[in-house]
């Protein structure tokens, strides 16, 4: 049987995704931060070109940032709440069956 997960509990739910959403809100100021200063750079360094390069660079780092930061908070999502201890490991019942020194599962460098 599958073991509940936290948040199956609509209250720890909500707190998660309440933490998730704060976390998304910091990081979108910080990318906002982190765009114009690197428009600011572009512009110091390049003066004016087309406003493609600048629109293109604008949407690469701004889209690049704000997918890393929902991937890794969902990460801490996932880690924080426990939902990542509510699984069945297939494994479990092999190791104890393994003889001391036994490698055969361990992965070969």
């Amino acid at each position: 049987m599958i073991p509940p997960s936290p948040l199956d509990d609509p209250e720890n739910a909500a707190h998660a995704w309440a933490r998730f959403r704060r976390l998304m809100r910091f990081m979108l100021m910080v990318t906002i931060g982190v765009v114009a200063i690197a428009m600011a750079l572009l512009y110091k360094s390049n003066g004016m070109v087309s406003v493609h390069v600048f629109i293109a660079t604008a949407l690469g780092i701004g889209l690049a940032m704000l997918l890393m930061s929902a991937l890794m908070g969902l990460v801490f999502l996932s880690s924080g709440t426990g939902h990542d201890d509510a699984i069945i490991d297939p494994l479990a019942d092999n190791d104890e069956d393994k003889a001391p020194g036994d490698n055969k599962h361990r992965p070969r460098h």
